[in-house]
């Protein structure tokens, strides 16, 4: 494979911080699934267990 400038790779946003990332060697099977740029993103993004019931 060819080496790439950073410059060069893909870039997506954020769906949680709206921030853009660039591609990841460990993203490398999933990109097309690939929507926020951190673990704490992806967290956050997430409803908390049990919020929305006040029963």
């Amino acid at each position: 494979m060819k080496m790439r400038k950073k410059s060069e790779l893909p870039v997506k946003q954020c769906a949680h911080c709206t921030l853009p990332f660039t591609w990841r060697k460990k993203w490398e099977r999933d990109w097309g699934g690939v929507k926020y740029c951190s673990e704490r993103c992806r967290r956050a993004a997430r409803p908390a267990a049990g919020e929305g019931d006040a029963s």
